[in-house]
């Protein structure tokens, strides 16, 4: 069974910006993020001699994380689904924390009013604890799904 390197450098990538990817080379078990500006960039076949050195230096491997079969996508952030963390971790709180942080999750802003909800009610180093370890969870079950092993 591969060994990935590190738990924690999957459990980073899964909390990546919108438009970034995650690849995990399964040969070394190092993770590689992909901007979407360099997914473009390698879609478009921009050659590199128009690029930034820091630029040119990463697109081989960017180019090789996005066209190798020895490398596999890790869950995007639809799969991880960060809205359904929030509605657990909401959940598990008791009253009045509880009604507070499940009004502030629905509707448009959602995301922003909990961030909102959590710093109002002093608890943003418990609820960034909760999501780490759901994180880490979602990190387990994808490398255990995938037959790899992990530090």
């Amino acid at each position: 069974m591969p060994v990935v390197g590190r738990l924690r450098d999957v459990v980073d990538a899964l909390d990546l910006p919108d438009d970034w990817a995650a690849y995990l080379n399964l040969d070394t078990g190092e993770v590689i993020t992909v901007s979407g500006e360099e997914r473009r960039m390698v879609e478009r076949n921009v050659p590199e001699d128009d690029l930034p050195d820091w630029q040119r230096e990463a697109l081989p491997r960017v180019r090789e994380a996005l066209d190798s079969d020895r490398f596999v996508p890790l869950p995007d952030r639809f799969k991880v689904h960060e809205w359904g963390i929030m509605e657990r971790f909401s959940v598990e709180r008791t009253d009045p924390q509880r009604n507070q942080l499940l009004d502030a999750i629905h509707g448009p802003g959602a995301f922003r009013r909990f961030k909102q909800a959590i710093r109002r009610l002093g608890i943003e180093e418990e609820w960034h604890r909760y999501r780490d370890s759901a994180l880490e969870e979602i990190a387990k079950e994808w490398l255990e799904a995938h037959g790899l092993a992990y530090e």
